[in-house]
């Protein structure tokens, strides 16, 4: 076997070492998908209606989505140039953290949590700091405080968090948020908000209004619980002035007229959403019991998502899901991410969990029961 051909052209070395993103494998037609946390339902026929009604491609998009921070504006009582809409949720967690961070600067986030969080420091020549999640695999805020410094740019919080599933509650935000310098910029990515039953969690709409905290920035998505993963939406609400240096990070017209046709269809259909949204949290809710009581020890899920915390045995668990027809989310030496799919899916994957569960050693964190 030989070495990886060298890159032709110069690249900074932190790039070069840098690996690609890595999204869920895909799956065959005979298998279930569960590896990338999307909406196991198509979506709405008036969804795709006012999709295909966007015709008229031969013309550029409207660069801000007026017609759509407009009705996020009106929901959520803020002024329209405290929306921004981009392309994702993580298309603007890379603005933001471009927008502030530089070589010198740190940005400070839990890990294990979302996979790109260290890649995007990296990209805006900043240094990560990965602060540890505690024992129940929940952020741990005293310690992410701690670890901010002078040189601290970005604080990037993620509720519920992804890969593991427990929040943050309201009352541990705002004490924390209060303990953050006030130039130090705090990202609240709510990217599975829609599917979180816990009355306790964090709601970061609910600090931009009144006592708003001008230093933070709530992001959310329309690919998840709004199943519009393929169009590549998602928006946040802050200061102004916050959003306008993100969106002079940004690519221009990267939201396609489809997509924020989509998008507002979603909301008139929100309703409809809904109810899908409750039959979602509620298999979570039975897969998360059914895995614990075939003897996993499964953290709180309040995602589409639950957590094996397979540790070294990882890579071994997903492959036994995949020889299943099961396409999970390894994550080496941590875990393995099941998303919420298809009905049709749960009862396999309860019967492989309990298969490979008793191949962990007595002891081992990922065993419910010993």
């Amino acid at each position: 076997m030989t070495d990886a051909p060298q890159i032709p052209v110069r690249v900074r070395p932190a790039i070069a070492a840098l690996p690609p993103y890595r999204q869920g494998r895909q799956a065959g037609a005979d298998a279930f998908k569960l590896s990338s946390n999307e909406n196991p339902f198509d979506p709405l026929p008036g969804v795709i209606a006012a999709m295909q009604s966007a015709t008229a491609v031969n013309r550029y998009p409207d660069a801000g989505a007026a017609r759509l921070a407009q009705r996020l504006a009106d929901r959520f009582g803020v002024e329209p140039d405290e929306v921004h809409i981009a392309a994702g949720s993580v298309s603007i967690l890379s603005q933001l953290v471009l927008a502030t961070s530089g070589p010198g600067d740190e940005v400070v986030y839990a890990w294990r949590s979302f996979e790109a969080y260290p890649g995007l420091a990296v990209v805006a020549g900043a240094t990560s700091v990965a602060v540890p999640l505690t024992a129940d695999f929940r952020h741990d805020l005293d310690a992410m405080v701690e670890a901010i410094t002078d040189r601290t740019r970005v604080v990037i919080v993620c509720t519920p968090n992804n890969p593991t599933g427990p929040i943050i509650t309201q009352a541990e935000f705002e004490q924390f948020i209060d303990r953050v310098p006030g130039d130090v910029l705090v990202i609240l990515d709510e990217a599975y908000a829609e599917f979180v039953t816990d009355p306790d969690a964090v709601d970061g709409m609910r600090l931009l209004g009144g006592t708003r905290r001008d230093n933070l920035v709530v992001l959310r998505t329309f690919s998840k619980a709004y199943g519009l993963a393929g169009l590549r939406i998602g928006y946040a609400v802050g200061h102004a002035r916050v959003l306008d240096a993100a969106r002079t990070t940004g690519i221009p017209l990267s939201v396609t007229a489809p997509a924020e046709a989509a998008a507002l269809a979603s909301l008139d259909a929100e309703a409809e959403l809904r109810e899908r949204i409750t039959v979602i949290a509620e298999r979570r809710d039975r897969l998360a019991e059914g895995l614990r009581a075939a003897g996993w020890s499964v953290p709180e899920a309040q995602g589409n998502f639950v957590w094996l915390p397979a540790g070294e045995h990882a890579v071994d668990v997903a492959a036994a899901f995949d020889a299943g027809g099961l396409v999970v989310r390894p994550f080496a030496g941590d875990g393995v991410r099941i998303t919420v799919g298809e009905e049709e899916s749960v009862e396999k994957v309860l019967r492989i969990a309990a298969s490979v569960v008793k191949d962990l050693p007595e002891g081992h964190p990922g065993r419910g029961l010993a």
